[in-house]
């Protein structure tokens, strides 16, 4: 039987608070460009170790670094001075018994598809220069079917992963926001950059939404286009995010422009990263796409890391999606409900050392004894097919940023 702990909380929640921060790094912020490209090198890695041995090989690409470039963007034009770099380290088995996988190659075609793919004024091979120093290791074939073999891998660290649910209003309406920017009018402005960040902050029930949002200079062709496209935006974002909540909603886009300066926020490529602005993996959102400062979060980095035994990143998505379970089985019984599961390195990564749910009652009421029977059946069903999140990790199917 798993060791499973299920105990009831007593706080104010977030919902109700004074005050509430949340943040979201958009696409094309630096820090989600490196989560990105980190992410589809291990997704390229995993389809090559498949097709070729039928199991998943060890590796961890979750260091990639962006390092900013030199732009000149002006209205109407502009170009890309220097170009950005993405160094990609880490370490992969580029050896199984005589043969050679080409490691490299797969990683550097990996993150110039990913470029290509996600940013569409940024040319993927003139605008961008690639290095990868991935570390390799090498596997003899006996051990390559002794994997095959296991029905659960064993954890290969002892991490712990953190999920809740639900998601208060602010939350939603920040990933709404570059949701509905990097969508709809993403398709309708092609001034729009995919460069994007979100910050909410809610005073009681007014929420502040500040968005950063690159524009693309050769589109923009003198200020006052770059100003009245920014309102229009600006309403139609208001518009859209007053139907997701009754709380006051307040939209501000670009607050550091200055015309009496000459400042604003164009681009030449839609992207920061042209002009010096980094970026790192782990930097930016945790996997359920945010920052978020009033509920706990774990400090790892999920992309890029192996969808196999790496418990950093399983456990904190599955976090995540029991939380979700649990809320969404036990309806309006339950405010808030937090997940923590703590792995013990070696140990099969669906009998973790300790699974750990919260409950936060409504009108602080104790958990009913049926709940617990419930809740326990949920987190023992959803370990027992972790395997499957490793397969919708390698078709893209889950968020890890």
């Amino acid at each position: 039987m798993k060791n499973i702990v299920i105990e009831r909380i007593e706080q104010t929640p977030v919902e109700k608070r004074e005050a509430e921060m949340v943040e979201r790094k958009g696409l094309g912020h630096p820090d989600s460009v490196a989560d990105g490209i980190a992410e589809a090198i291990s997704r390229e890695l995993c389809r090559e170790y498949l097709k070729r041995y039928g199991v998943i090989l060890h590796h961890n690409t979750d260091q990639v670094e962006v390092v900013g470039g030199e732009a000149e963007p002006r209205f109407g034009g502009g170009e890309v001075l220097r170009p950005v770099l993405i160094f990609i380290s880490g370490r992969a088995t580029y050896k199984v018994g005589n043969d050679i996988i080409p490691i490299h190659d797969i990683a550097i075609n990996a993150a110039k598809e990913y470029l290509r793919r996600n940013f569409r004024n940024l040319d993927a091979e003139h605008h961008v220069e690639y290095i990868s120093r991935i570390g390799q290791g090498s596997v003899d074939l006996r051990r390559v079917f002794e994997e095959k073999e296991k029905e659960y891998p064993r954890a290969n660290d002892t991490s712990f992963g953190v999920g809740f649910a639900p998601f208060t209003d602010t939350e939603r309406i920040v990933l709404e926001t570059e949701k509905y920017i990097l969508t709809e009018l993403y398709k309708e402005y092609k001034e729009i950059g995919e460069d994007v960040k979100v910050m909410g902050v809610r005073n009681k029930d007014i929420i502040h939404v500040t968005i950063a949002q690159a524009f693309v200079s050769k589109y923009v062709p003198d200020p006052d286009h770059y100003i009245n496209i920014k309102e229009e935006i600006r309403e139609k974002i208001a518009d859209r995010l007053s139907k997701l909540t009754d709380r006051e909603v307040r939209v501000y886009i670009n607050t550091a422009d200055d015309p009496a300066r000459d400042i604003y926020y164009i681009t030449v490529t839609g992207l920061s990263m042209e002009a010096g602005d980094d970026g790192s993996v782990g930097r930016g959102n945790r996997v359920n796409g945010l920052i978020t400062p009033y509920r706990p979060m774990s400090m790892e980095a999920a992309a890029g890391k192996n969808p196999v035994n790496h418990v950093g990143k399983l456990y904190n998505i599955l976090s995540f999606k029991i939380a979700e379970r649990i809320y969404e089985s036990l309806g309006g019984d339950v405010e808030e409900v937090y997940v923590r599961i703590v792995s013990q390195i070696g140990r099969p990564i669906n009998d973790p050392l300790t699974a750990n749910v919260q409950l936060l009652m409504s009108k602080n009421r104790e958990i009913p004894s049926n709940y617990i029977e419930e809740i326990r059946g949920i987190v023992e069903d959803m370990l027992d097919n972790i395997n499957k999140l490793t397969t919708d990790l390698i078709n893209g199917k889950v968020r890890v940023f």
